[in-house]
């Protein structure tokens, strides 16, 4: 993959002033600017796409389609700026089988690029749960790996504060079994994502949750006799 910027500093600026002047009159005044910086986060995410697609399968049509709206539901929030001050978008990975989603997050200070699993549903938490007190140890040689704790430290997410419900607070493996989300991350600095090798970068954080991700579909996929079980 050839090296190049592809995220310029006046797309991070964007986001500065606009977290100044987070208001309609503003936004529609400056609404040129704002369709040029995003076509750059578009071209990036494409690009990005295009290398995930090398070593996954996406869902997911076109980096464009990726993108979030910047327009904020604020219906439900106490907190009524009417704009998103980051780029972001997520890409999803194709057929029932191939379980987890990928996440990339530009926000000037707070740049990072994740995935996981969010809101397992119920029946899959009970899955993911019941394999993990099974026989923690195909998890734990995932996390302890050096690819996994070189580029994300630790697995993150909310967890429980006491034992999950039909569980031994003595279980081996209860501090993986109180995890209720499953989240990968790796933050980058501004210069990291103004750099030429973000792109680079951005994938292999991609790739590096791999072998999380196929043990996590394999649980949720493939029942104890190795059948399917979507």
């Amino acid at each position: 993959m050839s090296e190049q910027t592809l995220i310029p500093a006046s797309s991070l600026e964007f986001l500065k002033v606009l977290g100044q002047n987070n208001n309609r009159d503003w936004f529609n005044a400056h609404k040129d600017e704002f369709i040029e910086e995003q076509t750059h986060i578009e071209d990036f995410a494409g690009m990005l796409l295009a290398e995930l697609n090398i070593h996954d399968l996406i869902e997911t049509p076109s980096g464009k389609k990726s993108l979030h709206r910047i327009y904020r539901d604020t219906r439900f929030s106490s907190n009524k700026t009417p704009y998103k001050t980051n780029w972001s978008g997520n890409f999803s990975r194709a057929t029932a089988q191939r379980r987890g989603g990928y996440y990339f997050h530009i926000e000037p200070g707070n740049s990072f690029v994740a995935g996981g699993f969010w809101a397992p549903n119920p029946q899959d938490m009970k899955r993911i749960r019941d394999d993990i007190s099974f026989d923690p140890e195909p998890l734990r040689k995932i996390l302890k790996s050096k690819s996994f704790v070189s580029t994300f430290g630790t697995l993150r997410g909310e967890q429980l504060k006491t034992t999950p419900k039909g569980f031994d607070p003595n279980d081996e493996a209860i501090d993986l079994l109180r995890y209720k989300q499953f989240l990968l991350s790796r933050k980058f600095t501004d210069a990291e994502v103004l750099s030429p090798t973000f792109l680079n970068e951005a994938n292999l954080t991609f790739k590096n949750m791999r072998p999380f991700f196929d043990y996590m579909s394999e649980v949720l996929t493939i029942d104890a006799d190795g059948l399917d079980q979507i």
